[in-house]
């Protein structure tokens, strides 16, 4: 009885989203996308994947939006069609402007190749420059190269569940320091 409670308990202070998974569905949800919000899952961690969490008749952005508000890092799944996608560069923009920290993942693509398409996608110039801000600061930041044409699905999705881990646990204890210096301040 006591071990059911706090297995309820646990759940419920779960936060709703410790990583949010950002990524290209034509390209990448059946393959990295999936197999790693299922392995982070089993790692009892709540990420966020468009197709897994949401439901008909939530609100797309207000959805999205508030998930990668809430969660405590990113992972951006960058494919060749990436920087096609409207929503793609709009959660990319959202991660950098809160400074949430992002873990890259190139699929199929080198961050040199990046580039936000100056024609159709965005319809106000400060659209576009919000979007390729957010694009060229990705592209600074060391990811992960992974080539589905000769690397192992397993092996990248072991390797990026391994730095999210990682990166949760060193943002946890940063949060403890901040905690005891401002309580040994007080």
């Amino acid at each position: 009885m006591q071990r059911s409670s706090f297995q309820l308990a646990k759940r419920a202070i779960k936060p709703a989203c410790d990583v949010f998974i950002n990524h290209r569905g034509i390209d990448t949800k059946r393959t990295v996308a999936t197999l790693l919000y299922d392995h982070l899952s089993r790692h009892n961690l709540s990420p966020f994947l468009d197709n897994k969490n949401m439901k008909p008749g939530d609100k797309l952005f207000e959805k999205i939006d508030s998930a990668i508000h809430s969660c405590k890092i990113g992972v951006a799944v960058f494919s060749p069609n990436y920087c096609k996608s409207y929503f793609c560069l709009h959660e990319l923009a959202l991660f950098m402007e809160s400074k949430k920290k992002v873990i890259p993942i190139f699929c199929d693509v080198k961050p040199s190749q990046l580039r936000v398409p100056i024609d159709g996608l965005c319809a106000e110039k400060d659209q576009l420059r919000r979007f390729s801000l957010a694009v060229e600061e990705a592209k600074q930041t060391v990811g992960i190269s992974f080539d589905s044409f000769k690397g192992n699905f397993a092996d990248v999705v072991r390797s990026a569940s391994e730095t999210v881990i990682k990166t949760l646990i060193e943002l946890e204890n940063e949060e403890q320091m901040k905690l005891r210096k401002r309580s040994q301040s007080s």
